[in-house]
């Protein structure tokens, strides 16, 4: 599932990378790679009736820590104050082998 609601919360499943078009990888840069997977969350909570400024935690799972500025840079473009809160973790591996993989939790208000 992309998606599931439970009560007033809609928990969105991580999201790699992918176009939803082309269903490839947008690319190995990751800020690049996080501006997709955000792209898909935005499209999904958008689905469900809901906006970005309804997701009140997201997690992001990196391949490198060291990218943390340049995908925290994007991060920042999608939010705005209060920010949803957030658990940055490096991995060691993500599906197809992407840099980034982000998940959010959204509330119906």
């Amino acid at each position: 599932s992309q998606a599931i609601r439970a009560g007033n919360l809609l928990f969105v499943s991580g999201q790699i990378p992918l176009n939803p078009k082309s269903m490839e990888i947008v690319s190995e840069d990751p800020a690049q790679q996080a501006n997709q997977c955000l792209l898909n969350i935005k499209a999904i909570v958008e689905q469900s009736g809901l906006s970005m400024d309804h997701i009140v935690k997201c997690q992001i799972f990196l391949k490198d820590m060291s990218h943390f500025g340049s995908v925290n840079e994007v991060y920042g473009k999608f939010f705005k104050e209060p920010y949803p809160t957030r658990a940055t973790v490096e991995v060691a591996r993500l599906p197809k082998d992407v840099q980034v993989e982000i998940d959010a939790i959204a509330v119906f208000e």
